[in-house]
């Protein structure tokens, strides 16, 4: 089994991994209510989605 030669370096280490941080998700609008919604998802207000009715939401 290869073992490494040299100790890897804080700033070796913390280069490789400067592209593993979360990002947040980009929320938007729905376009019929105006509900604030998650990228390619149905509004969970509505039941919208892409312009036509895709949940059946019991309104109360």
């Amino acid at each position: 089994m290869p073992v490494p030669k040299r100790r890897t370096s804080k700033r070796v280490k913390n280069q490789r991994r400067a592209h593993d941080a979360l990002t947040t998700p980009q929320w938007s609008s729905c376009a019929h209510c105006g509900e604030t919604v998650l990228p390619h998802r149905a509004c969970s207000k509505c039941g919208y989605y892409r312009g036509r009715a895709a949940l059946k939401i019991a309104e109360s």
